[in-house]
């Protein structure tokens, strides 16, 4: 895997006629595609506008909200023109805007099917925030209706663009400590105030697992780079009031075709979970934290570091999705990878009410 170089000097540079940027010089660029931002949470606000911002190959050119205070406060930083502000119920009118490319999809989790086949359907690509979908069925609607608009699904796994993530799978592929024996990984939160929509079944599908454990399967599959062949779970709550609708904190166990064991947990009920670690034949490594928007680092058991300069992981995940549609070759991070991880979620939740190990066909 490779790092995106999203943070080249864009000095001298200016926007070119028929859609292709300017240089100084004479010299022509690839043009930038218009990201519509769909859902204008905190994410959103906070992160994936500003990291707009910061790319070489997007801008940010439409916004979709249910709430006409978050639009005019997006509108007023960002400067976006009116014809370019959508409802979620009228998304079908994107057909017309030549100025939006993509479209950002960072709503609820079980929203995400709905917003995403509105927008391929308006002949946009997709880019949607994990997980992908709260089930299978609904991933895959999304992967057939952006396939038959002839459209990109990318799924937004943005430690996959961490060079200190990318330093760990290096370290497993080219066996530095030999073969990976144990990988242990986990994330947590104190996920906040009761009646939000991180609690409601409904609109999040599940809890600590679908929106924080995410990140510790993800990682326990890129580093193997391998499919879990059975998963066993346990869950438990200490606060079954606020935790009614969804999972408070699970652990499971994964075990893959080589024989490599992960050991994960999640948890909404406070931080302080937040690292992978890798045992293997002749050492190991870990990151803490390893899931941080930045400030991630880590060390080996040779004493040496692992330690990068920051980088904004939403804006190197969304130069690498408009790359691949300027340059015409398949995302690298697509939509069958966020499905991936929501079937094995599916599996450990299935291992958790049952009590026993599920076994996850290849």
């Amino acid at each position: 895997m490779r790092v995106v170089a999203h943070a080249r000097r864009r000095d001298g540079l200016q926007q070119g006629g028929s859609g292709r940027r300017q240089r100084a010089g004479g010299m022509t660029g690839p043009r930038m595609l218009g990201v519509a931002l769909c859902g204008l949470g905190s994410l959103g606000e906070h992160q994936i506008a500003p990291a707009l911002r910061k790319t070489r190959y997007c801008r940010l050119a439409g916004l979709v909200s249910g709430t006409p205070a978050s639009v005019a406060r997006f509108q007023d930083r960002y400067g976006v023109p009116h014809r370019s502000v959508y409802r979620y119920d009228d998304m079908h009118r994107m057909a017309d805007d030549p100025a939006i490319d993509i479209v950002y999809v960072a709503t609820p989790n079980a929203l995400h099917a709905d917003h995403a086949i509105a927008a391929a359907r308006a002949g946009k690509h997709v880019f949607c925030e994990k997980p992908l979908e709260v089930s299978v069925e609904r991933c895959q609607r999304m992967i057939d209706a952006c396939r038959d608009a002839g459209r990109q699904l990318g799924t937004a796994y943005r430690c996959q663009y961490d060079p200190h993530h990318l330093e760990c799978i290096r370290l497993v592929r080219e066996r530095v400590f030999g073969a990976p024996i144990v990988v242990q990984a986990g994330f947590s939160i104190d996920v906040g105030r009761a009646g939000q929509w991180r609690l409601r079944h409904a609109l999040a599908g599940g809890g600590a697992l679908m929106d924080v454990g995410i990140y510790a399967l993800q990682a326990t599959r890129y580093l193997t780079g391998e499919e879990p062949v059975e998963v066993g779970a346990m869950e438990t709550k200490t606060d079954p009031v606020k935790f009614a609708e969804v999972d408070e904190t699970m652990a499971w166990t994964a075990r893959f075709p080589s024989g490599v064991l992960a050991h994960c947990s999640t948890s909404y009920r406070g931080a302080g979970i937040q690292g992978l670690r890798v045992n293997a034949e002749r050492g190991w490594f870990e990151l803490d934290p390893a899931f941080f928007y930045d400030g991630n680092h880590g060390r080996r058991s040779d004493g040496v570091g692992i330690r990068y300069p920051p980088i904004d992981l939403f804006a190197a995940e969304l130069d690498d999705f408009a790359l691949a549609i300027l340059e015409g070759r398949p995302a690298r991070v697509p939509g069958e990878e966020g499905l991936r991880d929501v079937r094995i979620m599916e599996a450990i939740y299935a291992s958790a009410r049952s009590g026993r190990t599920v076994r996850l066909d290849r």
